[in-house]
């Protein structure tokens, strides 16, 4: 049972930027870049000091919201594991609690998305 509860917490609760995932067929992120490769390679880019001044103001926007949701997410996490380590689940309880962490999940991936948005449309084709 232990197994199964930490496979579960594992596979539903692995956080990772989907948003800017590198995985081969990932069609999101064949179309953006993420920040750390952007800032890491932007003298060979050719990145402006407008451009590297306006990604540094998303990244510095978007950092407090995504580490706020990430704590928060841990903490419904938590809190899931724990209704799950019950003798006896409460299967409304326990759905209930599911869903406040995928939402959570969708806010982070939402706040990861707009950021690799917003830097896309800062980059030029040069």
């Amino acid at each position: 049972m232990k197994t199964l509860a930490a496979l579960l917490f594992a596979a539903l609760f692995a956080i990772a930027p989907a948003a800017t995932a590198q995985q081969p067929g990932d069609p999101i992120a064949e179309h953006v870049f993420p920040p750390e490769l952007v800032m890491q390679h932007q003298a060979e880019i050719g990145l402006t000091d407008e451009q590297r001044t306006a990604i540094i103001a998303d990244i510095s926007r978007a950092q407090p919201k995504a580490m706020e949701l990430q704590w928060k997410l841990q903490k419904e996490a938590q809190a899931l594991v724990a209704i799950i380590k019950q003798d006896a689940v409460d299967e409304e309880k326990l759905l209930a609690q599911l869903d406040r962490v995928l939402a959570l999940e969708r806010d982070i991936k939402r706040v990861q998305l707009a950021l690799v948005v917003r830097i896309k449309f800062r980059l030029t084709a040069e």
